[in-house]
């Protein structure tokens, strides 16, 4: 089929077999393949969604500037959206997020704003930087990602409905980590709709506290993880009503284990929020049972991470090899 606009191309990913995860987990796991979207990310599905919505009612006008604070991928997503729809973009993203991502910002036209890590208790931390960016500036909408539910409706009329599809409605779990919570929490309501018995489970790396809080009521971290785009402190409104049915805790080390195996095993090049899925992927299939078929995200490309993930000296610093 020919596209008839690149904002088109958006969605529609393919849906692989992995074959080391599969073998290791006794059951079927497949991977949605996020990465060939346009702007190589899960994160272009919400970015359009997000705004659109924002077309729709009229807060958004012809030249008009979208703001958002990110670790990158949305940001990204959302100048590639803004480039194809004739806006600008200001994109407000922490210091320590790869280069790769800062570069291809630039890129892409966007204006980037680097701020120091801050936890979101403080008035620096990038997601408050963005929503002033955006009230001081004249005809600016702020994409507000995490609190913005246009995120999780578009895995729930998009990512949801193809999974579903691409199985034939054979699906007999779903884990992904949760950043925003829109991906998790939309994919898991669309199959919900779709079969109540359908298993969501929230792979959520250390230094998060989402794991403590689906298994306890309590928001409660442990350990760190130099995982980009993932790990929550808090229920934004995307994660709000979510069917988390089962949680995983997982290190960074398991999802390493997981980005290599597939790099050399099945050429895949991933970054390390899909090595974490991915383990999430077999811990959920072990639990459900031989045979049993399991979804998950492949968030993005590793290419976005040659100078950390994939760099062994980044790893080394790390104590991640």
């Amino acid at each position: 089929m020919i596209a008839p606009d690149t904002l088109s191309l958006i969605g529609n990913t393919p849906l692989v077999r992995l074959k080391g995860p599969s073998e290791a987990a006794g059951a079927d796991i497949f991977g949605k393949c996020e990465f060939t979207n346009p702007g190589a990310s899960v994160k272009d599905r919400a970015a359009l969604f997000i705004v659109e919505d924002a077309e729709r009612r009229g807060t958004l006008q012809p030249g008009g500037t979208i703001v958002e604070g990110t670790a990158g991928n949305t940001g990204i997503g959302l100048a590639l959206v803004a480039n194809a729809k004739g806006y600008r973009t200001i994109i407000v993203m922490p210091e320590t997020q790869s280069r790769e991502k800062m570069d291809t910002l630039r890129a892409l036209g966007a204006e980037l704003v680097l701020v120091p890590a801050a936890p979101y208790s403080s008035p620096c931390h990038f997601v408050h930087t963005s929503r002033r960016l955006a009230e001081e500036t004249p005809g600016a909408v702020w994409a507000n990602q995490f609190d913005n539910v246009a995120n999780r409706r578009a895995h729930v009329a998009g990512t949801a409905e193809e999974i579903w599809t691409q199985m034939d409605g054979r699906i007999d779990g779903f884990t992904c980590a949760a950043g925003t919570g829109g991906t998790i929490a939309g994919v898991g309501l669309g199959l919900k709709s779709k079969d109540e018995r359908v298993t969501i489970a929230l792979s959520d790396p250390h230094g998060a506290a989402l794991y403590e809080y689906y298994a306890s009521g309590e928001l409660r971290a442990q350990g760190t993880s130099v995982a980009e785009g993932i790990g929550q402190g808090r229920i934004t409104a995307n994660l709000e009503g979510a069917p988390i049915d089962t949680q995983f805790r997982i290190s960074d080390s398991q999802g390493y284990h997981w980005v290599r195996r597939l790099l050399d095993e099945e050429g895949l090049c991933l970054g390390l929020s899909s090595g974490i899925n991915v383990e999430g992927a077999v811990l959920l299939a072990r639990r459900l049972g031989p045979g049993s078929r399991v979804a998950t995200i492949l968030c993005d490309t590793g290419f976005r991470y040659l100078s950390t993930l994939h760099n062994p000296e980044w790893r080394a610093a790390k104590g991640l090899n």
